[in-house]
């Protein structure tokens, strides 16, 4: 979690100055694309500052209304976070780009805009290099699209996204803000802010999809669940396990429901030191699941 502060951090000062600069830039050069990456960097700002507020809130501590904590508000503030980028940013830039494709507006001058560009593609790219700095420390052996996929915290990836988009949509920009002016086509400023808008609403749908799966409940993986269930058919005591069902309460807490057969002749004195000793097991091995509850079923029933 604090590797994901540090892009998180980095990545508010980069939009927030960036942001200014773009409207004042954007205002001066009468430049629909260069509003819509304005936009594009106040909706990143945002962004980082939900996302800051879903991290803060996910580690309160449990209480008698949430027993098992708060850790699914960062769930909730990141699905927050990509509904916002596709209707602040996508949706905006769309509206704009289609608006100046169909009565275009003579550009004016140009020199700021560039100097503009090149300084958010400075700041927007360290921003970027650290988040991918970040991300690499997470993600392990696994490939990129893997790592976002079995991720379960979304500020690991969630910033490692806009800032990547940011950099990709600042390079549309500054070509169709090139081309424009070299063929005197006006329309290709409209052509950019239509690109930009189309390549946010395909980054949130990406960030809603993963968010959602994790809010809704997404459990541990199949290859852990088939070692749990080795280890905890393993015990003497027990014949088979029947269910298991487990969902991510936060990106650090697993809770976890076996529904285990044990042996008909075990009294029940028997059966709960076999469920203590197995809860104990899997605590030790898998650190992240935190709760474990066992229910005990005869090998008959």
């Amino acid at each position: 979690m604090a590797s994901a502060n540090k892009s998180i951090y980095s990545a508010l000062a980069a939009n927030l100055l960036i942001a200014v600069t773009k409207f004042i830039a954007g205002t001066i050069s009468n430049s629909s694309s260069m509003l819509a990456e304005a936009i594009h960097s106040l909706v990143d700002t945002a962004n980082e500052l939900v996302l800051l507020l879903g991290i803060n809130r996910s580690k309160k501590a449990p209480d008698s209304q949430h027993p098992f904590g708060y850790g699914k508000e960062l769930y909730f503030w990141s699905f927050i976070v990509s509904i916002l980028i596709f209707g602040l940013g996508g949706g905006l830039s769309i509206y704009q780009g289609i608006l100046h494709i169909i009565h275009p507006e003579e550009l004016g001058n140009p020199t700021v805009s560039y100097i503009v560009l090149a300084l958010s593609m400075v700041f927007e790219g360290a921003s970027f290099v650290v988040a991918i700095r970040e991300f690499n420390k997470v993600k392990g052996a696994l490939s990129w699209w893997d790592a976002v996929v079995n991720s379960k915290d979304p500020s690991t990836f969630l910033v490692l996204f806009e800032d990547g988009a940011a950099v990709a949509g600042l390079f549309i920009v500054l070509i169709c803000l090139f081309l424009g002016h070299r063929l005197n086509l006006p329309v290709l400023d409209g052509v950019a802010s239509l690109l930009v808008g189309l390549l946010l609403v395909a980054v949130s749908g990406i960030l809603a999809r993963e968010s959602r799966s994790l809010l809704m409940g997404e459990g541990i993986a199949p290859q852990t669940k088939a070692r749990i269930i080795e280890l905890t058919e393993h015990h003497p005591a027990v014949v088979k396990v029947k269910h298991i069902l487990s969902t991510y309460q936060s990106p650090s807490e697993v809770v976890l429901m076996l529904i285990v057969s044990f042996h008909e002749d075990l009294s029940m004195k028997e059966i709960d030191e076999a469920i203590d000793e197995i809860r104990a097991k899997i605590k030790k091995q898998y650190t992240l699941v935190r709760f474990v509850m066992v229910q005990p079923e005869t090998a008959q029933d």
